[in-house]
């Protein structure tokens, strides 16, 4: 099985704030399914339990975060995956789609994938928000960047800094696109990319690398992330994504897996979470 053979560890943005508002739920939902979860934030809490990165809270130290936590992962639990993802407290990732994704590279590749953006970047950039995730390779070259000094600090724009670093250290910008071109990483909720209608002044039509597709077929039936997520949401999400089917239904996408995937190593078995309903019976306590 790809749980023990496409390793993820997930790191989740937070903050001191938003511990119980926003970071319990994803601790309760989605991200039990990665291999390595950690929680950051500007300070240490022995209880939920965060890393302390000792910074200040604000969209300008975004990028400070996003810069220390990847350089504590590097230093503490580089051998416990092979792919490294970041997302937000309010980003819900279906986790095994995620690894169906990976399956088909190898993580001495210098790569890495999420919603891709076109301008500032040479190559494109990934969204911040819809969440994006560094090959083990690119996560050595980020580090060996700032060791370096190619890379630095230049903006609080997080996703364009680090696109921007990714570039200066020969780390690609992956097509995260499923083998019908439809999108895995969305930075909306799924009614926005599913039923809205995007304004022609809106931003997003001139910051999307690939075309935009409105309505159903805006999404990969092997979606791998969405944005901007409520707590109720996410737990009606989890449901959606790992208990509700529908009975003798065949799936009209269901890709096999790559012949890479069949040659990926298998690290000793970790047992994966087990998906019973107890997660969504914590709404009623905790919204």
């Amino acid at each position: 099985m790809l749980y023990n053979k496409v390793r993820i560890l997930c790191w989740v943005m937070t903050g001191p704030k938003n511990l119980e508002t926003k970071a319990h739920h994803v601790k309760a939902t989605w991200s039990r399914h990665c291999n390595v979860v950690l929680f950051m934030s500007s300070e240490k809490d022995d209880n939920f339990p965060t890393v302390g990165l000792d910074t200040k809270e604000g969209r300008d130290q975004l990028y400070w975060k996003t810069i220390r936590a990847f350089h504590y992962v590097h230093q503490h639990h580089l051998e416990q995956a092979d792919w490294f993802l970041k997302a937000d407290d309010d980003t819900f990732v279906v986790v095994d789609n995620l690894r169906w994704l990976l399956s088909n590279y190898t993580p001495d590749r210098p790569i890495y994938f999420g919603k891709r953006f076109r301008p500032f970047a040479k190559q494109g950039y990934m969204s911040g928000g819809a969440g994006y995730v560094l090959s083990k390779e690119a996560l050595q070259r980020f580090v060996a960047g700032f060791e370096s000094k190619v890379c630095s600090h230049t903006t609080s724009v997080e996703d364009l800094a680090l696109g921007q670093c990714m570039e200066k250290m020969g780390v690609e910008a992956g097509d995260s696109r499923d083998s019908e071109g439809r999108e895995t990483f969305h930075p909306f909720v799924p009614e926005s990319h599913l039923t809205d209608k995007f304004s022609k002044s809106f931003w997003y039509w001139n910051y999307c690398y690939y075309p935009i597709v409105e309505g159903p077929q805006c999404c990969s039936d092997l979606a791998v992330s969405f944005h901007y997520v409520n707590p109720e949401l996410m737990y009606t999400l989890e449901y959606l994504t790992y208990h509700l089917r529908a009975y003798g239904y065949r799936y009209r996408y269901n890709p096999p897996l790559s012949e890479n995937a069949a040659h990926l190593k298998s690290h000793p078995a970790r047992k994966p979470p087990e998906r019973a309903n107890s997660t969504i019976l914590q709404v009623e306590k905790k919204l």
